[in-house]
């Protein structure tokens, strides 16, 4: 088990194309002042120990040793002993849509990016709560098992897109079906679905579906995202807008968020409907819903003991640093007096 400790120093990553940016720029003002000077070539000749190349080692070096510098700041570190512990809490599962109606932006930056901001939250706030993860359109896959680790769910979330299901559509009912099959078949209780979706579902009985969870025990929230006005779905390539999708008719879809949809389903599986806002305020209730239920005892191994690896990290940084504190960035003699081409040394 891999983790970083210090995960915010990763922010100043940011940092790094700016540097190398930077460094583009004055390369390129420093060669346009010595053409100003006369013929490059001839400037090279006359300057013979000049090396066009070390700058750029001794940049490369010291770029490198700033990242590893912050790696060492977050600090890896590798599990080392694994423990069954006794946890109480809920076991939660999570459904996705990941539908091309997702994609439209009446949600900002999207709904689907929208939806994974608000499950990190969730999770940020949950405490000794399993977490599953399910993705859904024309048909549902587990992404996720129930898990305690919650960096795991992460991991996972950050990778969920529309290209995770081959086949398009809105099957909330199989998405429902699988998340009944992935609970603990033993327990009636401690079990909640949140199904974050636009509500369109085109493909099966979702309500049905709900009724029929609810009976064996599972608690069925839906979110809606979106808005009920509708919005397009946009394309983009290449990070260029370039169209919307339209239907065989050449008319533009229009995905709208199908609230009476989602308040039926909820309904039918004994839980609540809520809309999501992109303040995500609404997020808190789902909460309160989660919190109010009993919890369940399971047993979990989990890593109880890491050890630091970020010495590794910092070693590399400090060697790189001190190759180019050493490197000059003067032409080597050696190997300016090599003339392998018989061409006038530049």
């Amino acid at each position: 088990m891999l983790r970083f400790q210090n995960t915010e120093y990763f922010y100043l990553l940011i940092f790094i194309p700016v540097i190398i940016i930077i460094f583009i720029i004055s390369q390129i003002i420093k060669n346009k002042n010595l053409k100003k000077l006369g013929n490059a070539n001839l400037l090279f000749i006359l300057i013979p120990e000049y090396s066009k190349y070390k700058s750029i080692i001794k940049f490369s070096l010291t770029t490198i040793a700033l990242i590893s510098a912050i790696f060492a700041l977050a600090n890896l570190q590798v599990g080392t002993k694994l423990e069954e512990v006794k946890r109480e809490g809920i076991d939660v599962i999570f459904a996705i849509d990941v539908s091309n109606s997702m994609k439209a932006e009446d949600i900002k930056p999207n709904r689907l990016e929208s939806t994974k901001q608000a499950i990190s939250r969730l999770v940020e706030k949950l405490r000794d709560d399993r977490i599953g993860l399910i993705v859904f359109a024309g048909d549902a896959y587990l992404q996720l098992p129930l898990t305690p680790d919650y960096s795991a769910v992460k991991l996972l979330l950050d990778a969920i897109d529309t290209d995770v299901v081959p086949i398009q559509g809105t099957a909330i009912g199989s998405a429902i079906r699988l998340a009944i099959k992935t609970f603990p078949q033993d327990n009636k209780k401690h079990k909640v679905l949140v199904i974050i979706t636009d509500g369109e579902n085109h493909e099966d009985d979702a309500i049905g579906e709900a009724k029929n969870a609810s009976s064996q025990g599972l608690i069925v929230h839906t979110i809606g995202i979106g808005s009920p006005l509708g919005s397009p779905i946009p394309i983009y390539q290449n990070n260029q807008l370039v169209g919307y999708k339209k239907d065989k008719q050449g008319n533009i879809i229009i995905t709208k968020l199908d609230e009476s949809a989602l308040q039926q389903i909820a309904v039918a599986g004994n839980g609540k409907y809520f809309q999501v806002s992109s303040q995500q305020r609404e997020l808190d209730n789902i909460l309160t819903e989660i919190a109010s239920l009993e919890k369940n005892e399971y047993s979990a191994k989990i890593f109880t003991e890491y050890d630091d690896q970020f010495q590794y990290f910092l070693i590399l940084s400090i060697i790189l640093i001190s190759i180019e504190f050493f490197i000059s960035e003067k032409r080597n003699k050696w190997l300016s007096n090599l003339n392998l081409f018989g061409k006038n040394k530049i």
